[in-house]
């Protein structure tokens, strides 16, 4: 039961859909601590989750849930820097991603860098929203958005 509620966290966290929880969800890291009292799942220590379609990174991945049990998940943090995220088409980083179901808003904050086939974007922080598929990069501080794009 707990083993399949983390692969739905880590599903929603990574926006795939119902339809696709068959598919295997890998997780390994150094220790994994179930804490029902408190409402979450924390793996710690060199954390790696490998879906069929995308690896995330992380010294740590947090998943949280309400009353519901571990099927009603508030929230997924994979947090403690040096957070990638890889499809076939991109490659993500940053300082923190948080992905909150409620909302269906993926946040990447801290030092974002995306790069793919057609260029590089940086900015402080990079949010997607997983029901319309907008993503927008912003910064703060007096820093700038930078992209550098190539043609094809």
């Amino acid at each position: 039961m707990k083993r399949s509620a983390i692969a739905l966290a880590v599903m929603l966290f990574l926006g795939i859909g119902p339809a696709l929880a068959q598919n295997p969800v890998e997780i390994t890291s150094d220790q994994f601590v179930m804490n029902e009292t408190a409402h979450e799942a924390v793996f710690t220590g060199n954390v790696v989750v490998v879906h069929p379609t995308v690896t995330v990174w992380a010294p740590k991945v947090v998943a949280t849930y309400g009353e519901g049990g571990t099927t009603d998940i508030e929230t997924f943090i994979a947090s403690g820097g040096n957070v990638r995220l890889k499809t076939k088409d991109q490659d993500a980083t940053g300082d923190q991603a948080v992905y909150t179901p409620g909302d269906q808003l993926m946040r990447l904050t801290g030092n974002v860098t995306v790069v793919n086939a057609s260029g590089t974007v940086n900015a402080t922080e990079l949010v997607v929203n997983m029901a319309t598929g907008v993503s927008t990069f912003t910064s703060a501080g007096g820093g700038r958005v930078t992209g550098v794009f190539t043609s094809q």
